[in-house]
């Protein structure tokens, strides 16, 4: 057999695995729609809205509505994979069974740089909004910045990767449960936010509304800007959903309760970013509010709300975690199944018995982010954790179109409308971003998966449970 015709059988890709290595069925809907929304509502919309602001102006609206779109198509993706092939690994998994090992592994590799690339950029966002907590605590100027501002290193960033970490150590539900009350502290602080910004609502604030243009250019300063380049930065605002999937070993009900998380945590907030977006603008300039770390607590401040900005402050402090939470999650299982299928060391895939959570691969997700963050600003990190998801977005859509295609009668509880369209729509939508990503990310992209490829002809396409299977028939 060929390492190109290798894969996992749908029907019993869960199956075969010891119970140290396999995860505690602990959650339902509720705690997965929090999931979801606790990773897409965060650093995003408290911290890159400015950023996209600042490249497209108040276009930005349609930058939003574009990635929303195409994770949109996306999402109804995975919500068809994954009430179908309902085991951990997320875009992974399915690339495996549709595609193949070397492509799962280039999938999973990808989702590997997503997951803790997001870790590390959300825990840069939250450190913004500490920065005056952990001033007033002492802290010198030195260690609340990575070297890029001119700091030695961004410890609040990293303290709170390692935090959120040791708390998905203690167990999934008790993590999924902290979560879903910081997720409600979360939506109430944005309520308050657009409550706020209403009275000062300005439509002037809309004209020029694309200043940089549609398509994603380069600016005098080098750097790429318009609609489609502040899409292809802010796209990192929306997929948290794909950390919901991750989750589908560890649900109660699978095929009920993951297609209410997946769609559901989008839709919600879709709604929550166009409505957060538009308020922002209209209550303050975008080439005023763009140059800000914290733009929603800089446009209270500067309509005169100086204690509700603080508040808002505090509710990113408290609930940002939350996002690092739902992909540290999400991370700690890509690698549990890769290392389970034999990719990465199995030793790496144990649980421990007692929280039923793959505490080893936790924590090692932890310092990795803990790293990242500390020493590399937000842009850079948002935007390479974006070219690896678009990666998996891409693997995603087809997926779908090949299962769909070689086993059109095998049941779905829940099918993608006009998956015909759906599909490559996502598909192409996904390369437009990537192609409207910076060509330094492009690289870095490039070079990091020449990295991967090196790692599975050296240790993943001889060590696999496939390839171990292949030479015990021979």
């Amino acid at each position: 057999m060929s390492i190109w015709t290798r894969r996992k059988a749908i029907d019993t890709i869960t199956a075969g695995h010891a119970d140290s290595h396999q995860l505690k069925k602990t959650l339902s809907w509720p705690h997965l729609v929090a999931l979801g929304v606790g990773a897409i509502v965060g650093t995003g919309i408290y911290t890159l809205t400015g950023v996209g602001a600042g490249l497209a102006g108040p276009g930005v609206i349609l930058s939003f509505l574009i990635a929303g779109a195409v994770c949109a198509c996306a999402a109804l993706c995975y919500a068809e994979l994954s009430t179908m092939i309902p085991a951990a690994g997320s875009a992974y998994t399915y690339s495996y069974a549709a595609m193949g090992e070397p492509v799962a592994w280039f999938v999973g590799w990808s989702l590997i740089l997503e997951y803790t690339l997001v870790c590390a950029a959300v825990a840069v966002g939250w450190s913004a909004h500490a920065h005056g907590l952990f001033k007033m605590a002492g802290f010198p100027d030195a260690l609340l910045a990575g070297p890029h501002a001119g700091g030695i290193v961004n410890l609040p960033a990293v303290i709170i990767s390692m935090a959120v970490a040791g708390l998905l150590a203690l167990g999934t539900r008790e993590s999924a449960t902290v979560n879903m009350v910081l997720v409600f502290v979360k939506i109430v602080a944005l309520i308050v936010f657009v409550t706020l910004c209403l009275p000062a609502f300005d439509a002037s604030h809309f004209t020029p509304f694309m200043p940089s243009g549609f398509p994603a250019t380069v600016g005098p300063d080098g750097v790429k800007v318009g609609v489609m380049a502040a899409a292809s930065l802010i796209f990192f605002a929306f997929y948290g959903f794909d950390a919901v999937s991750t989750a589908a070993e560890e649900t109660k009900n699978p095929k009920r309760d993951l297609t209410i998380g997946i769609v559901g945590s989008m839709a919600v907030c879709t709604a929550i970013y166009m409505i957060v977006a538009a308020a922002s603008i209209g209550a303050s300039r975008t080439e005023v509010f763009s140059k800000s770390e914290a733009p929603l607590v800089f446009i209270l401040e500067t309509l005169s709300h100086p204690r509700m900005a603080q508040l808002v402050a505090l509710a990113a402090v408290v609930a940002l975690p939350t996002v690092i939470l739902a992909f540290m999650y999400g991370q700690s299982r890509i690698f549990f199944v890769m290392a389970r299928d034999g990719l990465l060391p199995r030793a790496l895939s144990r649980v421990n018995a007692k929280t039923g959570t793959p505490v080893l691969m936790t924590l090692l997700t932890g310092a990795l982010s803990a790293v990242l963050s500390g020493f590399l600003s937000l842009k850079d990190i948002a935007e390479l954790a974006n070219a690896g998801t678009l990666a998996a977005f891409i693997a995603v859509g087809l997926s779908v179109i090949v299962l769909r295609r070689r086993e059109p009668s095998r049941p779905r509880v829940f099918s993608t409308p006009a998956w015909q369209v759906v599909a490559p729509a996502g598909i192409l939508g996904c390369l437009y971003l990537f192609y409207s990503l910076p060509a330094k990310t492009q690289t870095y992209f490039l070079i990091a998966h020449l990295i991967g490829a090196v790692v599975y002809v050296a240790y993943g396409m001889r060590k696999s449970v496939l390839a171990q299977a292949e030479k015990a028939s021979s």
